[in-house]
């Protein structure tokens, strides 16, 4: 794991101090490296090499046993003695330098247990079993996790199915993922001396994989400074001068944050409200994403106020404060605090304005939000331990357990489907560039999260996995939909699934899914089903299905050609004849409104219908219009349904029990397995019209059942 390791001394691509968080100084691997090649200390003594670990540790446990971490050190400092990285430190320097990351972090004893033995079972005699019967299951599964395959045994392959390896792992324990992660770093931090186009190899498996993992477990320490280290591997050149921006920063004469923050110290300390006020400067990344979004930069666009307070009420407090007594940028404003991240990030983002033109954005979180901020699941501590195994002092530590977040979820579905390697890899590469997360509801109440620009492809294969080859369509918000459609956060999707068990997708589906379960689902049907002489794909990505006889009838005069039936409605003038609008075909109790139209007939329409706002767009007067005491109606209402036989007859049937005729229908071809019916219906009484819905719902088959509108025969 660590063979890409070289000399920290040697030349290479550092983060300069000026962005160095406190409390993550780096090794000094010269000192550990004496203490290591003493060997260890004395049975029941805290061996020096491991002090700096345990006093990090402790800052965050300070009753913590520690007998697992001297036990875990004696035996990887005697199971790598003689092994030398390629920088010439003793290699246990960096199972130590690992180690030292996560206990920063916060991780507990079992992570860092297993972080000290990590590199054991892949480059020493130690067994897994040896691991499991001095330290126990949990400790040997973290290890086991960690542990790479060998190349001997999958050639090319070794690489992403040791990728493969770790995220099933992680399915199960998301500290393997923690473990790997502050690995690679170190690894990163030390990649000087090799080959450039060795450390450009690794740094792009950083950027692809690795970064878009520490982002989406909220592992921010570590996702900035594996940014900032890529960054100078691959983009040397914008590297040097945004290194060069942020010097001659530190150099300016004055520094507008600090001002800044000083008034925000004051405003708050008059208020009452306990808050910490800090300058957090931007790292390398940022201030080159900031610089390419706004060009020239202030000084105060290299940095970022961070405020922490006790208790999520104070969040609020803190803004209206600033929004009081500074000018608020209202673009800049970003509850995650309501609305959490997918990665469990809460904080309020805004940004503020002093008189003098100094603009801020500010961060105000809690402690325990910048702790899990920072650090992620490793901030969960052990979030598989029993709640009497890790006490918890207040409300603010419960977390939920972050085992199968939905993105992994997803994942570990989707690897499952693709075994070949190459594929694999690819899918994985491009899944986690999709940085950002919806979640959208199902009519029984679930969720599905989902990417961002998902559509309702993807929302039918993570509901109903390979069943989903048979949907036909969708509901999104109550309003039927293509399977095309892009869901947006907060919507509610209802999946309308076909009868035929043998039908599938077709190519198209492939331009709509985002998902990489849809995508190698589709491609699998799609490989086992060619079907070259298939007629053109229909707008939702199916293949036209065969006519069914059975569902046809003789196509009459259009309904939006019939004349509307006399209105049993009054209008406020006198000796028009009024009609009800065939586009809507209201009927009692609808709230209507009324226009005049040529030849002095006045028509009477649905609020809701498209033509009442093209008629007052071109100034047509409202005229007033109220229902009559004749109670019999027209309306015209279409069913969508399923195809199946004998259909017709049935919906035929299910109204004619209802007591109402039927003046015309029209049966249009089916399309996607779906059949669309019109119907115009005497009602002898308005009153009548929702049980004949329902009843006509009620048929086998039929999904849904509207009110006809008629967009072209809308207007007058």
């Amino acid at each position: 794991m660590s063979a890409e390791a070289t000399n920290p001394a040697t030349p290479g691509p550092v983060t300069p101090g000026v962005q160095r968080r406190r409390g993550r100084a780096r090794l000094d691997l010269r000192r550990l490296g004496r203490a290591a090649l003493l060997g260890p200390a004395a049975r029941d003594r805290l061996p020096d090499a491991i002090g700096h670990v345990a006093e990090a540790h402790r800052a965050h446990y300070p009753d913590a046993d520690l007998e697992p971490l001297r036990r875990a050190y004696v035996l990887a400092e005697s199971s790598h003695r003689g092994q030398m990285r390629k920088s010439g430190e003793p290699y246990i320097t960096h199972p130590l330098a690992v180690t030292l990351i996560l206990a920063q972090l916060g991780a507990e004893i079992t992570t860092l247990t297993a972080s000290l033995l990590h590199d054991t079972v892949e480059d020493t005699d130690v067994t897994l079993d040896q691991v499991r019967s001095e330290f126990g299951d949990d400790v040997c599964y973290l290890v086991d996790g960690v542990t790479k395959l060998e190349k001997v045994d999958y050639g090319a392959a070794a690489e992403p199915e040791t990728f493969r390896k770790m995220l099933v792992a992680t399915g199960n324990d998301v500290r393997v993922m923690s473990i790997k992660l502050a690995d690679r770093l170190h690894n990163m931090r030390t990649l000087g001396v090799m080959r450039p186009e060795k450390q450009a190899r690794i740094a792009k498996v950083t950027r692809d994989v690795l970064i878009p993992l520490a982002e989406r477990l909220g592992v921010q320490a570590l996702k900035t400074e594996l940014e900032d280290l890529v960054f100078a591997i691959l983009h040397p050149e914008e590297y040097d001068q945004v290194k060069a921006m942020i010097a001659a920063n530190v150099e300016g004469e004055g520094d507008p944050l600090a001002g800044i923050a000083g008034d925000v110290r004051g405003v708050l300390r008059e208020a009452g409200i306990t808050a910490e006020v800090l300058i957090r400067p931007r790292h390398f990344v940022s201030v080159h994403r900031v610089h390419r979004k706004r060009g020239e930069l202030r000084a105060a666009d290299f940095g970022r106020l961070l405020v922490l307070v006790n208790e999520d009420a104070d969040c609020y407090g803190v803004l209206g404060e600033l929004h009081t007594c500074f000018t608020p940028v209202v673009s800049e404003f970003k509850d995650f605090i309501a609305v959490p991240k997918f990665n469990l990030y809460q904080s309020l983002h805004t940004a503020v304005a002093r008189p003098d033109g100094e603009v801020a954005e500010v961060l105000i979180r809690t402690h325990q939000m910048h702790q899990v901020a920072e650090a992620g699941v490793v901030a969960l501590r052990n979030p598989y331990a029993p709640p009497s195994e890790e006490p918890s002092d207040s409300a603010e530590d419960e977390r939920v357990d972050p085992t199968r977040p939905g993105w992994l979820s997803r994942l570990l579905d989707w690897q499952q489907a693709a075994p070949d390697p190459d594929t694999f890899w690819s899918t994985l590469r491009e899944d986690l560039a999709q940085d950002r997360e919806i979640a959208v509801f199902r009519p029984d109440g679930g969720t599905l999260g989902l990417p961002a620009g998902a559509s309702c492809v993807d929302a039918a294969y993570a509901q109903y996995g390979e069943d989903a080859h048979a949907c036909i369509g969708a509901r999104v918000n109550g309003r039927l939909a293509t399977l095309s459609t892009v869901l947006r956060d907060g919507d509610t999707v209802q999946l309308l699934m076909g009868q035929d068990v043998a039908s599938g997708p077709s190519r198209d589906w492939l331009d709509h899914a985002r998902t990489p379960g849809a995508r190698i689902a589709i491609r699998r049907w799609l490989t086992t089903h060619p079907d070259p002489d298939a007629p053109a794909a229909a707008s939702d990505g199916r293949r036209e299905p065969l006519p069914q006889a059975s569902l046809t009838a003789p196509r009459p005069e259009s309904v939006d050609h019939l004349r509307p039936a006399p209105a049993n409605a009054v209008v406020d003038r006198e000796g028009a004849t009024v009609r009800l609008a065939g586009c809507c075909t209201p009927v009692p109790p609808d709230d209507v409104t009324a226009f005049a139209v040529r030849g002095g007939v006045v028509t009477v329409h649905r609020i809701g219908c498209p033509a009442v706002e093209r008629m007052k767009e071109v100034g047509r007067p409202e005229i007033g219009v109220r229902w009559g005491d004749t109670a019999e109606c027209r309306v015209t209402l279409i069913a969508e349904s399923f195809g199946r036989a004998h259909l017709l007859a049935d919906l035929t049937e299910a109204i004619a029990l209802e007591g109402v005729a039927i003046i015309s229908a029209t049966v249009e071809p089916p399309t996607q397995q779906r059949v669309r019916h019109t119907y115009t219906l005497q009602l002898p009484d308005a009153a009548h019209l929702p049980g004949l819905m329902r009843a006509m719902r009620a048929v086998p088959g039929v999904y849904d059942v509207s009110r006809a509108q008629h967009p072209a025969a809308a207007a007058p």
